[in-house]
């Protein structure tokens, strides 16, 4: 199937989109990548009447350094990540997460921004922001404002976007060199979302050590003050997370999140961080 008619815009400023979706009187949308609204729209599963291409905005494709923190844009590509072409404030984490992404040619287009904004929980970018308490930076028709990691997804697919909103960049504070991080994801083949995603981080210099437990049924399962898990000499130290997590005992799911959770930790103990 083809995506069904309509109009198409492609401004270089976020006022503009802004205006443009505004304009559509709720039946446009921003549009980055286009790697998962546009099999939606083949499949016409989605059909809005208009499109706003956000790629000829140069400020959402830019990056800046905070001190502390950094800043990636939301038009920067998975592939630009995985190349190291944009700075890296985490150690070697999202360039590690983004080579599993899909296929090469998905990650060529596809965004940071456009990935979280559609919020797939089985997506790695939704979890690995939420192991990094980043920032969300929004800019909207009312100005800007900052969405901590914690209130960005309310469920899957669900964000705390407005229609008219953008995503225009992720503020992540810098992992120290001394950080220790591993991941895990369980997919039967590459290119499909993960069945399971585990990610241990550990930084003493910023006094974290947490685990995310994700591609869940909603948003993924932080678990602060995560020493007793990483350094767990039993496997059984994950159930009661897992619970907290809405996963059933004995079920497929539940086996599969707590392998992954069981290799993320494995990895971290042994090698302080996956294969870079």
């Amino acid at each position: 199937m083809k995506a069904a008619a309509f109009d198409y815009e492609k401004p270089l400023n976020c006022d503009d989109a802004i205006r443009l979706v505004a304009a559509s009187g709720g039946n446009g949308k921003f549009v980055a990548g286009s790697q998962s609204l546009g099999p939606m729209m083949n499949l016409r599963f989605a059909q809005p009447e208009s499109l706003v291409d956000l790629r000829g905005i140069a400020a959402l494709r830019a990056c800046r350094d905070e001190g502390a923190c950094g800043v990636l844009g939301a038009s920067i590509t998975h592939a630009q990540i995985e190349d190291r072409a944009v700075d890296d404030y985490t150690q070697g984490l999202m360039a590690y997460v983004a080579r599993g992404i899909a296929y090469r040619a998905v990650r060529n287009r596809g965004t940071l921004g456009g990935s979280l904004a559609h919020a797939d929980p089985a997506a790695d970018w939704i979890n690995v922001t939420r192991g990094l308490d980043a920032d969300f930076l929004v800019i909207g028709a009312h100005g800007e404002r900052v969405v901590k990691s914690a209130d960005w997804m309310a469920g899957a697919f669900t964000t705390a976007l407005e229609p008219d909103e953008i995503l225009a960049g992720v503020r992540i504070r810098k992992l120290t060199t001394g950080a220790r991080w591993s991941y895990y994801k369980f997919n039967r083949k590459p290119g499909e979302f993960a069945e399971a995603i585990a990610l241990c981080l550990d930084d003493a210099g910023n006094g974290i050590c947490r685990v995310v437990i994700g591609a869940l049924d909603g948003p993924p399962h932080l678990i602060e003050n995560a020493r007793e898990l990483i350094d767990a000499p039993s496997p059984a130290a994950f159930d009661p997370h897992l619970l907290d997590a809405g996963l059933e005992p004995g079920s497929y799911e539940y086996q599969v999140h707590r392998v992954a959770l069981e290799r993320a930790a494995a990895t971290l103990r042994t090698h302080g961080r996956n294969s870079q």
